[in-house]
């Protein structure tokens, strides 16, 4: 999921599914089928970006399938495909203290504990054992395991920093 003005990218429409207004989506909420538990949806394509309510989300075969409010044939659904889908981030549902959502994370600068700024957190992703942290400045690339109180010692999302026990290559 990336972060735009307040406003999740959870997913997009990819194709359309039957005549009666279905549209097929891809959803980047994990696990997938979460998508369905946010609503309403904005879409946005080509510059324009509209509000709709979800009238139902279904699992069809290994994907998902939605169908919106006023839109109840293949040829209104057409003008939907391509489209990203967002929800307010204030939708999400709050977290202990001490866990943080991926997108809170993206753009943070991480600093190392001999004070060296080791760039900021491009991206994330998982591994069977841990999440990993892809911190990139210039021509580097780390990527950091996200251990709490082992390799990330501490997250301050006022400051915007990510502070690690990792050194630097020499």
């Amino acid at each position: 999921m990336e972060r735009q003005d307040g406003q999740l990218v959870v997913g997009r429409v990819v194709g359309l599914y039957g005549v009666q207004g279905w549209v097929k989506i891809e959803s980047y909420t994990d696990p997938w089928e979460n998508i369905r538990n946010y609503g309403p949806w904005q879409l946005s394509a080509r510059g324009q970006t509209r509000t709709l309510s979800v009238e139902s989300v279904k699992l069809q075969g290994k994907g998902l399938i939605a169908r919106f409010e006023g839109i109840d044939n293949r040829d209104l659904a057409a003008r939907l495909v391509g489209s990203r889908i967002s929800v307010s981030s204030n939708q999400l549902p709050d977290l202990a203290v001490g866990e943080y959502y991926w997108h809170d994370l993206i753009g943070l600068t991480v600093i190392n504990r001999q004070a060296q700024e080791l760039g900021q957190v491009d991206s994330l992703f998982e591994t069977g054992a841990n999440d990993v942290l892809v911190v990139k400045k210039d021509q580097h690339e780390y990527l950091i395991p996200y251990l709490p109180e082992q390799v990330v010692l501490a997250v301050d999302l006022d400051k915007g920093r990510i502070q690690v026990d990792w050194e630097t290559e020499h």
